[in-house]
């Protein structure tokens, strides 16, 4: 198999994993998997070749691109939680990665046991590429994601085919696995505070009366305007409406991710007053049953019913 063009395996098959395999199997040999049948048959109808298990799914793969949850999945993922039988992968897929193969963290996971991670790795002569990345699931399938990278010289030049078709800004932030997630953790404080500053701005707009379309319209227009006021406010309009808006990303996932942003501004001993605002404004949304919704409909925390 060319180096330009590696047999690459994507595990996790969900939001941003499927768009993500549909692209590079635009060019190159990709086998994905999922342990969502559902997800699998998604793939499938895409174009994508499906595996039985994320242990098949890498046997022969120069690039394994992993979108995990969590640093539990990650390492559960990897290493699993006992040892292989039968053939099957309870051991986890570092049993079956090739020497000099690279695997392609892409999740947001934080900075803990990264380190750790890639010397586990390493001892099998697999590289660890850590490759955060966001810009959503329509970017992801036109290959217009931003990617923050720490790895290796000689990681970076085995993933880079499969990055440079998933990226249209790729930043190497540094050498060392962790480098990636620390520049991808300061990137989550930003969103997510700018996502709750939006939901605050036009809960208070629907407060004051005001034509919900019309402020934002203007808003967005002006010194105020923000990406994610851009992109989520078109959704916060609709967040009261029935069935809500499009989930393009949980809001449950910005639970995660800015609870990462306050465990690593606790451990640098930085307060993070507005960070910390923004994250008890999510966890009131996951309180509220809205975990599973667009991360839009956080604005229904501050404005349960619509009135304008």
């Amino acid at each position: 198999m060319s180096t330009s063009t590696p047999a690459t395996a994507v595990i996790g098959l969900g939001a941003m994993g499927l768009p993500m395999a549909t692209r590079l199997a635009t060019a190159l040999p990709v086998r994905g998997f999922d342990v969502s049948p559902a997800r699998l048959e998604l793939a499938a109808r895409a174009g994508v070749e499906t595996a039985r298990s994320a242990a098949d799914a890498v046997r022969g793969a120069a690039v394994v691109l992993v979108a995990v949850r969590d640093a539990a999945q990650l390492d559960a993922l990897l290493f699993g939680t006992g040892p292989a039988e039968d053939g099957d992968d309870d051991g986890g897929i570092a049993g079956h990665l090739g020497a000099g193969s690279a695997v392609v963290l892409t999740s947001t996971v934080g900075t803990d046991g990264i380190p750790e991670l890639a010397a586990r790795l390493a001892e099998r002569d697999v590289d660890l590429v850590d490759a955060p990345l966001s810009g959503g699931p329509a970017r992801a399938g036109a290959g217009d994601l931003l990617v923050v990278v720490g790895a290796t010289p000689r990681a970076r030049a085995t993933a880079a085919p499969v990055l440079d078709l998933l990226a249209s800004t790729l930043t190497v932030v540094g050498d060392a696995p962790g480098d990636g997630q620390a520049l991808k953790t300061v990137n989550q404080l930003l969103c997510g505070v700018h996502i709750a500053a939006a939901a605050e701005a036009l809960a208070l707009a629907d407060a004051l009366g005001l034509d919900r379309e019309r402020t934002l319209e203007a808003l967005g227009a002006g010194a105020a305007g923000s990406f994610m006021l851009g992109d989520r406010g078109p959704r916060m309009l609709q967040a009261h409406d029935e069935g809500g808006a499009e989930v393009r990303s949980r809001l449950d996932i910005f639970v995660k991710d800015l609870g990462i942003v306050g465990a690593a501004a606790r451990r640098a001993h930085l307060a993070a007053p507005v960070a910390a605002a923004a994250e008890q404004l999510f966890l009131l949304g996951e309180a509220a049953g809205l975990g599973e919704a667009d991360d839009s409909a956080v604005v229904r925390v501050l404005s349960p019913r619509r009135r304008s």
